[in-house]
């Protein structure tokens, strides 16, 4: 296909509010407070204070907010520091096959909105593009690209703030085809970085970058107009294995919004089978660590490629360790936060059973299955299997659960009756008539 980045395009311009569906809505909705939940939650993580410390200095003029604190900065930084802190807890929402898709994209636009004043209208319509575009991009590349070490919520994410920021901005289809080709040749993010700061910086770049794309391009900034499908565009050189025809099949008819799911564990989706599992053996046997002799986890094979680490060391390792997050999920019978923290990951209970756990790869399980097998010193073996983990879209979380969710990711940060506040406008978030309301919500009470 010769022309994908003008047909992408011409379908975000000519896209009316009106198009989409009521359901795409809802989801739209429900992203919203589960990113706004994360972001606060982590708003004060040491990874947000190290980036807000190394470049304040440099903010410009006070534009937009940074959810869950006081500071405001410039819109790009805004963006930037938004989208860290909300992917940073590995909490955030994920597509079935694709990217995480609201870190990129929400940062962007909440800063633009509160800036300009779009309407909550305005940011979900640009939102639900902005998806569609990063996801569409980022599944015509995947698996292979993300098998050879590409962080696809970076490469793919930056495209998604790109078309969200431009229909905000009103960018015509030249534009838009130029902010596309802009945000094609800024795309970047690494896996090796898993473990590190690093992982969050990518959705924030994404976001800052993205935006970045949208205003060069509002002021006629050109870019290659066949920025993702050209022979040393971003699709082959990403790539082996590109194929346009995901990025403009059924455009408009099909949402990719409606694949995505939510996390009840803050930890990446290989691991939550595992953790749902461990749960359950807990709760349905009352399981006391002590009475464990070994622990064996039969797990999807890329589960071992990216959370392989047996002896973590930090809080964020512990999130790329099978080990520890059975471990944690054994002894506290949770995979919140609070069992990712550094002081769950020194607890001798949970450092003693994690010596004790193994884990084989089982190439005909799904990333999203496990089985768990625990074999007791009184000879006992306990046996639970996990087809569809919790949070998944055969066993999604309800509105319910992610308002639950918020308000445990809050709690401390904001008031009970500023979340209360806070997720009556998330919900209706297509009446608004500022969608910057939801960022201010999010500022802790003097």
């Amino acid at each position: 296909m010769s022309e994908v980045t003008r047909t992408l395009a011409r379908y975000l311009v000519g896209s009316r509010f009106t198009d989409i569906p009521q359901a795409v809505k809802h989801e739209a909705a429900r992203a919203l407070l589960n990113w706004a939940g994360c972001a606060i939650g982590s708003s004060h993580h040491e990874t947000v204070e190290c980036a807000l410390a190394a470049l304040a200095d440099f903010s410009g003029p006070p534009q937009a907010g940074l959810l869950g604190r006081r500071e405001r900065m410039d819109i790009l930084h805004a963006a930037l520091l938004n989208g860290i802190s909300s992917h940073v807890l590995d909490f955030d929402d994920t597509h079935a096959r694709a990217v995480h898709p609201s870190a990129p994209v929400l940062p962007a636009i909440l800063a633009l909105a509160e800036w300009r004043r779009f309407s909550g209208e305005e940011l979900v319509h640009a939102f639900v593009l902005g998806v569609e575009a990063e996801c569409r991009v980022g599944l015509a590349v995947f698996p292979e690209h993300y098998e050879r070490g590409w962080h696809i919520t970076g490469t793919a994410g930056v495209f998604g703030a790109a078309a969200a920021a431009g229909k905000l901005l009103n960018l015509n289809e030249q534009q838009m085809t130029w902010a596309l080709g802009i945000a094609a040749t800024q795309s970047s993010g690494l896996r090796e970085m898993f473990g590190s700061m690093c992982k969050s910086y990518h959705p924030g770049h994404a976001a800052h970058d993205g935006l970045t794309a949208a205003l060069l391009a509002a002021r006629n900034f050109t870019s290659s107009e066949r920025g993702i499908e050209a022979p040393r565009g971003w699709g082959h050189v990403l790539s082996t294995k590109f194929d346009p025809t995901k990025i403009t099949a059924e455009l408009g008819q099909r949402f990719e919004l409606m694949s995505n799911m939510y996390k009840p564990f803050a930890c990446g989706l290989v691991v939550h089978a595992t953790i749902d599992a461990c749960i359950q053996l807990r709760n349905e046997h009352k399981l006391e660590p002590d009475a464990i002799a070994s622990v064996e986890l039969v797990v999807c094979p890329i589960v071992m490629e990216l959370t392989a680490i047996t002896d973590p060391q930090t809080g964020l390792e512990g999130k790329f360790s099978i080990f520890h997050a059975a471990a944690a999920a054994i002894v506290f019978g949770a995979g919140g936060e609070a069992q990712f923290s550094d002081a769950a990951l020194r607890d001798p209970r949970v450092v003693a059973l994690r010596q004790r756990i193994t884990a084989v790869p089982d190439p005909q399980l799904r990333k999203i299955a496990a089985r768990v097998n625990v074999r007791m010193h009184d000879g006992r073996t306990l046996t639970k299997h996990v087809a569809d983990a919790l949070g998944t879209l055969a066993r999604p979380m309800s509105d319910a659960d992610l308002e639950a969710k918020c308000r445990g990711l809050t709690d401390g940060i904001i008031s009970p009756s500023q979340t209360d506040e806070l997720i009556r406008l998330c919900w209706s978030i297509a009446a608004l008539p500022d969608a910057g309301a939801i960022a201010r919500a999010a500022v802790p009470a003097a």
